[in-house]
């Protein structure tokens, strides 16, 4: 999910196509609450809006082919019929891509979105940290997923985080008290995004997270932590000795025939939100699922360790009690089936299906962050595709 970033940006922009015209750019400060118009320029436009760093592409594209007979499906949904094109404008998705065996079945875009428009991921970006961490640890700059969070960020030691390991952190089980509440001004989610300048001498991010009590034994409860991913991303920059961006561009990013330069918000410290906000083409968010969908290998060459992937897509906790079916691997969504995926609010999905070889990518601009209504419907249409598919 999403920090709120403080900060003001006074510059004015005339928008094309009437959806901002003669209007303001949206405000940083309120991400989370922009408008719909606001959504639809402002997702794709973050560079204008936050700072960013770069995630560079290299030389060779690799291609998506189409298939050669056009697809489409159809699901019910309150007693309405909703084929692709009546989804998309009902759930206001900007693109929609489904990679079936290496071939594009279908590749949609609204919202005034084209092919080249990047498109800001929210949580979606957990999962490629999360990925950084195996890439590092093949690379041998983290020991092991079981190395203590102190031995890379020993400004914690003596805190809450004493005793919590990598692997706490990226299944959301340090027991580290934390209020996700978004709609809560007071919460840790948003005010430690608020937090822009080092204090002591330390990473505002990291003195933050210093002073939250414990609430669990870790690696016992599940607790959906953004402020946890943030700390990830700050440990494999330290690793690493490298910037998240160029360690993505380095082990993947450049490796995988992406067609555009990815970019990645920065936090008030320089460092990527390792909880958020990777921006993207809509055919790069589905190369890169297809990168980890065939196990995190990129030009022959194993990013990742062996069973890594195995690994992230099994669940390693419940995310909820009356949802067995359901449960948490590293910073990836486990489903039933063998599925899995990397999810953000407002509507950001990659789906892998590993039996079917199957990738499908949602970007939207949903009014609320996480509605429910919404999500049915994206689920609804993804269940589509794959009875279509098994037939």
């Amino acid at each position: 999910m999403k920090r709120i970033l403080a900060g003001a940006i006074g510059a004015c922009l005339m928008l094309g196509g009437g959806a901002l015209a003669a209007t303001k750019l949206p405000s940083r400060d309120h991400f989370l609450f922009w408008t719909p118009a606001e959504q639809a320029f402002g997702y794709k436009n973050i560079e204008k809006i936050f700072p960013v760093r770069v995630v560079p592409r290299g030389k060779t594209v690799s291609v998506l082919p189409h298939a050669d007979k056009p697809f489409d499906v159809s699901y019910k949904q309150d007693g309405k019929t909703f084929d692709t094109a009546a989804f998309m404008q009902a759930n206001r998705t900007s693109g929609l891509i489904i990679v079936h065996h290496g071939k594009v079945l279908l590749e949609r875009y609204g919202l005034g979105r084209t092919q080249k428009d990047r498109w800001t991921s929210f949580s979606v970006g957990k999962s490629v940290t999360s990925t950084l961490v195996g890439a590092a640890i093949k690379g041998g700059y983290i020991k092991s997923i079981n190395a203590e969070v102190t031995d890379y960020l020993p400004e914690l030691k003596g805190t809450a985080y004493d005793g919590v390991t990598i692997a706490d952190l990226i299944t959301m089980r340090s027991g580290v008290k934390w209020n996700e509440d978004y709609s809560d001004p007071k919460s840790d989610v948003n005010r430690f995004g608020l937090a822009t300048k080092p204090v002591n001498g330390q990473d505002p991010v990291v003195a933050y997270m210093a002073k939250l009590p414990r609430a669990h034994k870790p690696g016992t409860t599940f607790h959906y932590d953004t402020g946890e991913t943030e700390l990830v991303g700050i440990l494999v920059s330290r690793a690493t000795k490298k910037h998240l961006a160029d360690y993505l561009s380095q082990k993947i990013w450049s490796k995988i025939g992406t067609e555009e330069d990815a970019i990645w918000m920065l936090d008030g410290a320089g460092y990527e939100h390792g909880g958020c906000c990777l921006s993207m083409t809509l055919r790069d968010y589905a190369r890169f699922g297809l990168f980890f969908l065939h196990g995190g290998v990129a030009q022959g060459e194993q990013v990742l360790p062996k069973n890594w992937v195995k690994d992230a897509s099994t669940s390693h906790t419940l995310v909820d009690p009356r949802r067995p079916e359901e449960g948490y691997g590293y910073f990836w969504w486990v489903h039933p089936h063998g599925t899995y995926s990397a999810e953000g609010i407002f509507g950001q999905q990659i789906f892998l299906d590993p039996k079917d070889d199957l990738v499908i990518v949602f970007n939207s601009a949903w009014e609320k962050a996480d509605e429910d209504k919404n999500w049915i419907a994206q689920w609804a249409y993804a269940d589509a595709v794959m009875t279509a598919l098994r037939k």
